[in-house]
């Protein structure tokens, strides 16, 4: 969640200070003009027809083994090849691993890329951050996430943020490097809103569409009918940047706060019990409800966390030794409330004839060691790993890429971070051609030069 300070003491007629309004500005900004966008469209930053689209990023924190779920080598030595078999899809000639037999009946709509890798550290948060920008963290450049991205060339939609996080930020990851989920040099105002709550909770309520504790309903009005005066006196002390980001911010606190369309889109109550079902009640599975949700209501870019972090969970980050689990325990643990939400997502957004114009892509910080380790895990390898789409222009059905026989690197068809988000930007149409205002305003390519989108899928 973002958390604005300001550093100005103006103060309004009844004691009101900036860091007051801070308070209820501390949801994740929209702050794009529509100037902005004209002036993008204009330099053909964004191509037609690209509106309607919207992108779910599931991100696997601690990294699924590729071995073990979408690049089986049922011929490899048993030191390789894992203790599960590979079943058919409904995907001719696809297969993966058996558990996740929901996968397998909707495997004509994903498309698997088996020959991914990056050349980062073998560190989950300089992963994340790759896989998220499409870049390495160097130099103290933050790279935008490819959602934040979102925000500035196309701003919102509704009263709900363009971009949105659930069900909360990554937490640590062991490399005290950025996680690759923030504004970066696109600004705070690009961050996104995050949830900050846990929507399978009985209790589940999103803390950011209620005023903080120590500001009432009729405080919260007050301050909106002060806005012209608070507006003056920002421009009086202070023309920075910092009081432009708390005027957009109060704007969009109090325009969440007050819209029935924001209160609808998170109210999960409004969904049949049959549904929620359906997707699981567990935190994964009402996230990717929710995504769909959002995603219906005008949100155009839902990251959603399978993990907070990947240290006080169980997660795909299958060592074996406590306090992580083993390739067996991702069977009984991890795999089933996966499966279950993902496919129950896939098909929603089909039957509701949203799939075409939503991209969902299943990504992860690296891949697995292609040797089981002596504890009955496997190991972070970000020399070879599968990443998957589904939706969005994609063509399901198909694989592109393959490794080596052993899992270990890509023997065809390599693709790094940079591909992947060039691939998530050809979805929503932007030229990769163009640039964002970089560090010190200087010209910054939307992905590296030569980075082109994975077209074996569209």
């Amino acid at each position: 969640m973002l958390q604005f300070e300001g550093r100005g003491s103006a103060h309004t007629c009844d004691g009101v200070s900036r860091r007051d309004f801070l308070q209820v500005g501390s949801l994740g900004a929209a702050g794009y003009s529509l100037a902005q966008h004209a002036q993008a469209k204009e330099q053909g930053l964004v191509s037609g027809g690209s509106d309607d689209r919207s992108v779910i990023m599931i991100f696997n924190l601690g990294a699924p083994s590729q071995l073990d779920t979408w690049d089986m080598k049922p011929d490899a030595p048993s030191e390789i090849r894992g203790p599960f078999n590979p079943i058919a899809t409904n995907a001719p000639g696809v297969e993966i691993s058996e558990i996740f037999p929901k996968h397998a009946e909707i495997a004509d709509r994903i498309s698997f890329v088996r020959s991914c890798y990056h050349t980062s550290a073998a560190v989950h948060d300089a992963g994340w951050q790759m896989m998220q920008t499409g870049r390495q963290f160097s130099g103290g450049v933050e790279t935008p996430h490819a959602g934040a991205v979102a925000s500035y060339l196309q701003g919102r939609r509704t009263d709900l943020p363009p971009f949105v996080v659930l069900p909360e930020i990554m937490g640590r990851g062991g490399g005290n490097l950025p996680n690759g989920q923030a504004g970066g040099f696109l600004g705070k105002s690009h961050d996104p809103f995050s949830l900050n709550a846990d929507p399978s909770k009985d209790n589940f309520q999103v803390p950011d569409l209620l005023p903080p504790a120590d500001i009432g309903t009729v405080r919260l009005d007050r301050r909106r009918r002060l806005r012209d005066l608070v507006d003056d006196t920002v421009k009086s002390f202070d023309a920075s940047d910092n009081a432009k980001l708390l005027d957009s911010n109060f704007e969009t606190a109090y325009r969440m706060m007050t819209s029935a369309q924001a209160r609808e889109a998170f109210d999960l109550s409004k969904e049949p019990a049959s549904v929620r079902d359906r997707y699981g009640r567990t935190r994964f599975g009402q996230c990717c409800l929710l995504a769909r949700r959002l995603v219906e209501s005008g949100v155009r870019f839902v990251t959603i966390n399978t993990f907070l972090t990947v240290f006080d969970e169980i997660t795909w980050d299958i060592h074996g030794s406590k306090p992580f689990t083993s390739i067996e325990g991702m069977k009984n643990d991890v795999a089933p409330m996966y499966d279950q939400a993902y496919s129950a997502l896939i098909t929603d957004l089909s039957e509701r004839g949203m799939l075409d114009d939503t991209l969902v892509c299943n990504l992860a910080e690296f891949g697995r060691t292609p040797r089981v380790n002596p504890a009955g895990g496997r190991d972070h390898w970000p020399q070879c790993f599968t990443t998957y789409f589904a939706g969005g222009g994609v063509q399901g059905g198909q694989v592109v890429g393959r490794s080596d026989p052993i899992g270990g690197v890509p023997d065809e068809r390599p693709c790094d971070p940079g591909n992947i988000v060039g691939t998530i930007f050809r979805s929503l149409g932007y030229d990769l051609e163009s640039h964002l205002p970089g560090p010190a305003g200087r010209p910054f390519p939307l992905v590296d030069f030569g980075k082109q989108p994975i077209e074996e899928l569209f």
